[in-house]
């Protein structure tokens, strides 16, 4: 009994070793596997749902991680819970969001499973009730820069009659169209043409485009004789290039992501730049840290405000399209390189202030709410 007592001990012994070999590789091998919800809308948006799965996507491709995404069946917190909570059960422990609608989901998931890791992308402070979680990283953008970018491109580029159409007035929108006034004063101002300079300033109320928003672009761009349209705010863009197909050289400044591949459907050579956020950028960064260097411990419990990092335009999280951009003798990209490696250091600045309209040298008809 006791030399079979004594050999089965070995075989414990090796079997246990065995067991903890084989869960080194697997640690080794990776304990993430990610997962992104989208928000109310597809990976087809040419948005944020696009611009984030293909991010995903792509560093989980090159770095051999288990990845698949959700699309919820409705546009409500329960239904982006339920797709969170599908996640989870399939075994995903980090989840990508985009989108401040789902401010609400982190509020009811956070607790509930504190193994996971939450990173929720353009989600401020104000949409998870001012809380703070330990398995939760979100970021916010300085939409204010690249809205500038926009409008002091656009007057460089020669445009004197230019428009802004927000989608509803919230923080993010009104930071945009407020550094998007900021920067055409700006370059009137540098240009001498200040007197000459105008921009139709308005909301949708909503976050997508219809009849009758297409009408007050019709009347932007037919009567007022407004050039182009910055359209700041998810579909509202639809609107805004609707009616810019009516009228010979009709232009649009697309938000967010490069969206020249969706606006120039409604006429070749529409979208002139787009003020973008770096969704890409802020995927590829935490999923690094996260995924390959298990150090999601550097952001958990934050709310960053990502903005400009580098002189170099396409290493920051707010910057202009330098493919699809049209450049001109009046704005080139050089152009558009100093400008940003003056932002970056400092030598000019930009209000990031919601309260009050910028006061400009520039005409600025503010018309409120469309609807």
């Amino acid at each position: 009994m006791k030399k079979v007592s004594k050999f089965l001990s070995v075989i414990l012994a090796c079997a246990m070793a065995l067991s903890l070999c084989v869960v080194n590789v697997s640690a080794d091998a990776g304990d993430y596997k990610v997962a992104m919800i989208t928000d109310y809308g597809d990976i087809t948006d040419q948005s944020f749902n696009q611009t984030t799965y293909e991010a995903c996507k792509a560093f989980c491709d090159e770095n051999s991680v288990d990845f698949q995404y959700y699309k919820p069946t409705g546009d409500s917190t329960a239904e982006r819970v339920a797709s969170v909570e599908q996640a989870i059960a399939e075994g995903y422990n980090v989840v990508v969001m985009p989108g401040y609608a789902f401010g609400e989901t982190v509020v009811e998931v956070a607790d509930m499973y504190p193994d996971v890791k939450f990173i929720a992308l353009d989600v401020s402070s104000d949409d998870i009730q001012g809380n703070t979680y330990d398995n939760v990283f979100c970021a916010v953008y300085q939409e204010e820069l690249s809205g500038y970018m926009a409008g002091y491109a656009a007057v460089k580029m020669g445009y004197e009659h230019l428009g802004f159409l927000g989608g509803m007035a919230v923080p993010a929108v009104i930071r945009y169209g407020y550094g998007f006034v900021q920067g055409a004063n700006a370059a009137a101002v540098e240009l001498g043409n200040a007197d000459a300079v105008t921009i139709e300033y308005a909301y949708g109320n909503q976050f997508y485009g219809d009849a009758d928003i297409t009408a007050a672009m019709d009347t932007w761009y037919q009567t007022t004789g407004v050039e182009i349209v910055f359209a700041c705010g998810g579909g509202i863009y639809t609107s805004a290039a609707e009616a810019a197909a009516k009228v010979d050289g009709g232009k649009v400044i697309g938000v967010d992501t490069d969206q020249a591949p969706i606006i120039d459907e409604y006429g070749e050579g529409m979208t002139v730049t787009s003020a973008m956020k770096g969704l890409a950028a802020t995927v590829n960064t935490l999923l690094t840290d996260t995924v390959l260097n298990d150090g999601f411990d550097a952001y958990a419990g934050q709310v960053q405000n990502l903005g400009m990092v580098s002189e170099n335009p396409e290493e920051n999280y707010v910057q202009l399209p330098l493919e699809s951009t049209q450049w001109n003798d009046g704005f080139t990209e050089d152009d558009y390189k100093a400008l940003v490696a003056a932002m970056f250091n400092g030598e000019v600045t930009v209000s990031a202030d919601t309260e009050a309209m910028p006061e400009v040298e520039i005409t600025v008809n503010d018309q409120g709410n469309i609807k």
